[in-house]
């Protein structure tokens, strides 16, 4: 599976019409993007048969959901699909799965508990999945949304590696002592082209909020000392910097090149903009060439 140096992470894609989303895949595409991520939100698309569109609406690009909610569908559907997605689309879906967290997960009516045991258990469930359709020919790919030592560790060893979300180059560097050399490390890594602070608050305030409203994120952020304070609301301006590359082209190119020089393999970046079902292809267009020929 090749997923290319650098992706685009979007949730845009979940809220457009089918129409403009496929012409937005086909633009990104087209600028010769690696990997699209995307989310699967409560009350939005589920992540297989979305990412049935998103395969069936492209040529070339590597489809990866980050993250399927293990908690949305039973072990041998995620297998299943699985399976089904790689036949007929070999070497293009990477099945990135996730625990989740204590506000999406009693949203879809489960307790949120244990979610290390839970993973894991989940993935000897898969492992062990009948399935009476012919088995593709290639093994499917899948990669776990890791932020604690547990988690990553538990990537590492039952996964082809970890897609880390809502973190600084920090925890990249973090993640890759604890994967190895050998497992695949796709951080995401959120961006705003604008040189206006004030503007840059705007744009990522909600994304901001939501994030640390759960406790997985926050946790994650307490190992590198980022305080109760900074992470208060939508998050202190020195923490908006951390998660946030914003700027000029030459300012992400240089967050997404600090990611790599941390231990990533594949950065997938998701630009932030003022509405949420805004793909930012503008800001796709401006920022592919410098991201992908550094």
């Amino acid at each position: 599976m090749d997923l290319g140096r650098i992706g685009v992470w979007t949730g845009a894609l979940g809220l457009m019409p089918a129409a403009q989303a496929r012409s937005a895949v086909e633009e990104i595409e087209a600028l010769g993007f690696g990997a699209i991520w995307y989310p699967e939100p409560v009350g939005g698309k589920e992540a297989l048969s979305h990412a049935a569109l998103l395969l069936g609406w492209s040529e070339r690009i590597v489809v990866a959901s980050g993250i399927a909610n293990i908690w949305a569908r039973d072990a041998i559907a995620m297998a299943n699909a699985a399976r089904a997605l790689t036949d007929a689309f070999p070497g293009r879906f990477l099945l990135g799965m996730g625990a989740s967290n204590e506000v999406s997960v009693p949203a879809r009516g489960h307790e949120y508990s244990r979610p290390f045991s839970r993973m894991r258990a989940y993935l000897d469930a898969m492992d062990e999945a009948p399935y009476t359709a012919p088995e593709p020919e290639q093994a499917v790919r899948r990669i776990l949304a890791a932020l604690g030592p547990r988690m990553l560790a538990l990537a590492a060893e039952r996964s082809i590696g970890a897609h880390p979300y809502f973190v600084p180059v920090e925890h990249t560097a973090f993640a890759r002592d604890i994967v190895g050399s050998g497992p695949v490390l796709a951080p995401a890594q959120t961006v705003a082209l604008s040189e206006d602070r004030a503007e840059v608050r705007r744009v990522a305030t909600e994304h901001m909020r939501f994030y640390l409203a759960r406790s997985p994120y926050r946790n994650s952020l307490s190992r590198f000392g980022w305080s109760d304070a900074d992470m208060e609301d939508a998050g202190s301006d020195a923490l908006l910097d951390a998660i946030v590359a914003w700027g000029g082209v030459g300012a992400i190119r240089d967050r997404v090149q600090a990611q790599f020089d941390a231990g990533a393999d594949h950065v997938c970046v998701q630009p932030l903009g003022a509405e949420p079902d805004d793909p930012q292809l503008g800001a796709l267009k401006q920022l592919a060439p410098a991201l992908m020929h550094a």
